[in-house]
This record gives structure tokens, sequence and C-alpha cells, in this order.
């Protein structure tokens, strides 16, 4: 299983994926799932993933192999919009291929695809197996992937369009702790983007493990302080 959580605020973008694959107990592995294509100071675009491995590695290696060739391709479209288009009719491509030679298995995925390109606001979108999309606005300014019910009430609460990305980092690391605690088939390591509005390149993925220290600091006074919290209710039963 996986989840992957995108914000689109005021300020920037905030991205986080889990990495782990699940194929049943005696398959367990890590494989990234967030990618990033960019023309420094003209674009950069986030694609984080969800669903049939086989699928999403199809997707990301086409859209590499069309950008090394002369056919149109994402890096060169005039605006997010026109990207999400491009990837969603692969998604549908891909899938329709493979689905006729296998009968029965579920091909589909899930797409977060995120960026920004010269002229334009950051923009965030999700991506369907079918390739049709919706795009998040100020009054839904996230979106989720995969096993996402752990980690949505913390979202609900606390993110708002104007946000500040720091902060925003810290609810989206919150969530995902809250799903790491209760399903086994989401895990370490975590791919975390924070990118500025208008930065238009990519600022680098953080990779957070076990061992971050952090991460780890933020899960203990997170946990501290829930316990606390509830500790301190009122008894109003």
């Amino acid at each position: 299983m996986t989840y992957c959580v995108a914000l689109k605020l005021r300020d920037g973008l905030v991205l986080c994926s889990d990495s782990r694959t699940n194929a049943g107990v005696d398959h367990i592995a890590s494989f990234r799932k967030l990618h990033a294509f960019e023309v420094p100071g003209e674009r950069v675009i986030f694609l984080q993933s969800d669903g049939n491995l086989a699928t999403t590695q199809s997707v990301i290696n086409e859209l590499q192999n069309s950008i090394k060739s002369d056919e149109r391709h994402i890096l060169m479209v005039s605006s997010m919009y026109e990207v999400a288009e491009m990837v969603g009719n692969l998604v549908r491509r891909i899938i329709k291929r493979d689905q006729g030679q296998n009968q029965g298995v579920d091909f589909g995925c899930n797409i977060l695809l995120s960026g920004q390109v010269r002229g334009e606001n950051p923009r965030l979108f999700h991506i369907y197996p079918q390739g049709n999309f919706i795009e998040a606005m100020e009054d839904t300014p996230y979106f989720q992937i995969g096993e996402s019910k752990y980690g949505k009430p913390i979202l609900d609460r606390v993110i708002r369009y104007d946000t500040p990305l720091n902060k925003a980092l810290q609810c989206s690391l919150i969530s995902m702790d809250s799903t790491l605690r209760s399903n086994l088939s989401v895990g370490l390591p975590l791919d975390t983007v924070v990118y500025c509005k208008d930065a238009l390149c990519n600022p680098g993925l953080l990779r957070i493990d076990e061992n971050h220290q952090d991460f780890i600091n933020l899960r203990l006074a997170w946990a501290a302080g829930m316990n606390d919290l509830f500790n301190g209710l009122p008894q109003y039963f």
C-alpha cells in the first residue's frame, strides 16, 4: 500500500510520500514514489504515485523517454493543465494496453501531479486511473492517495490555504505518522518536498528514515502533546 499527500497553499507546495510497496508479507520493498522534472527558471513538475507499481514505473519511464526525444512532452507545453492532460492520457493508454493482455489484474494507479509553469501560480491535480482529473482549489487545498483515512483528520483540522509552508510540512508529517502507526503497509523512508511559489526549480528531496532526529522529535512531541491534552480534558461524562 501507499500513502501520499500533496498540499497547494498560498506560498507554494508541500509534498510527502512513503516508499513501501506491499504484495504480501513476503514481498515488501521500498520504491520512490515522488519524482521531479524541471527546466530551471521556467518550470518544475512533481509526480506522486499510488497503485500498480508496473503501471506507475511505465508512466515515469515514458515521460522520461519522451523528454529525450523530439516529440511533444511535459516540459514543452504552456500550462500545468496541459501537463495533466498529457499524463492522464498516458495513464489511460498504459492501463488499456496492459489490461488487454491480463484480464482480471488491477493495473490502476492514481497520480498527484503538482508544480508551476512560469506565468502561472502553482497548481495541483489528482489524476485517476481513467485518465480524468480534478484540481485543488483554495477551499480544498490538499489531495491524498493511497491509505488516506488515518492521516486525514489532522489535515482537515489544521490545513488552510494560508497555512505557512513550515507548519504545513509538520502537519503532513504528523498525518504520515498517524498512518505509519495504524497501517503496516505504509512505511519509512518518507520523501518530502517543500516548494516555494515562483522558485521555478526543484528545491531537492528530503528523505526521512527511522534515524532522522527531527522526525523522531516531532513524533514524540505530538504523542506527548496529545496525551497531555486528553488527560487535561474536563470530565464531561
